[in-house]
């Protein structure tokens, strides 16, 4: 059901992905914590306000099921920082879609998202709660999941060479 809602959506690519390969690792929330990407401490749904390494674990040892999708695009060149922006915004809104049809579908599902949350344009972190706390979206890394490991295990591409981009995020049905 995933894969086809997934298809139907657009994105470029789709796979099954069995959860017992996904393994949440402290050396991902390390990258976390070095900030290259600006969210640490600034957004709910990434580190350190994500939670525990090992409450993750436990989160994802209880899905049984899960669907890893992908929207990949051509770039101008390795520095198109516009071209990436547009693909960003193109597989949140993507994303964003199939994690509220997978909401109606399933009792209990767990989304995980390319980079950090973005159900709110601005996030309240930190100095206010969350607006929407059963709407947030967690990144596939505030989970601790190396996100190549994940492709790899799905038996979906990492990257798609040179002057492209590819997000990356994930559907996880829980018992």
């Amino acid at each position: 059901m995933l894969l086809t809602l997934a298809k139907e959506i657009g994105f470029s690519h789709a796979a099954a992905v069995d959860p017992s390969s996904l393994k949440a690792q402290q050396e991902v929330r390390e990258l976390c914590a070095a900030d290259r990407c600006g969210h640490y401490g600034r957004n709910w749904s990434c580190p350190p306000y994500a939670g525990e390494l090992t409450a993750a674990q436990k989160q994802l040892a209880r899905c049984t099921e899960g669907v890893l999708v992908q929207t990949t695009g051509n770039l101008a060149d390795e520095f198109d920082i516009e071209g990436i922006g547009r693909l960003m915004q193109l597989h949140s809104r993507r994303f964003a879609t199939l994690a509220r049809q997978a909401r109606l579908l399933y009792p209990k599902v767990l989304p995980l998202s390319a980079g950090p949350c973005t159900v709110c344009r601005h996030c309240t972190c930190p100095t206010r709660p969350c607006r929407f706390p059963q709407k947030r979206l967690s990144s596939m890394e505030a989970f601790g999941l190396m996100v190549g490991d994940v492709c790899r295990a799905a038996g979906l591409p990492y990257s798609d060479g040179s002057k492209t981009m590819t997000f990356t995020s994930c559907i996880l049905i829980m018992q």
